[in-house]
């Protein structure tokens, strides 16, 4: 999958978003709003892991997907 899709099913995604990274709110899933560098950020801030390492994690999900 790739991420225009993820953006374009957004609501849809949430729950997935969610199982995978429990930290992230229902707030900060509104913030994002289907933003792929808003999502490494939020992780960012949540894990606090570095830029590359949150990139890393968005990619490797949405391959899976």
């Amino acid at each position: 999958m790739n991420w225009d899709r993820v953006e374009g099913n957004w609501k849809q995604m949430t729950g997935k978003v969610k199982e995978q990274w429990g930290k992230l709110t229902d707030d900060d899933l509104a913030v994002i709003g289907g933003k792929q560098d808003q999502l490494v950020g939020r992780l960012q801030e949540r894990y606090g892991i570095a830029k590359d390492e949150a990139e890393r994690q968005v990619t490797k999900w949405i391959g899976r997907m």
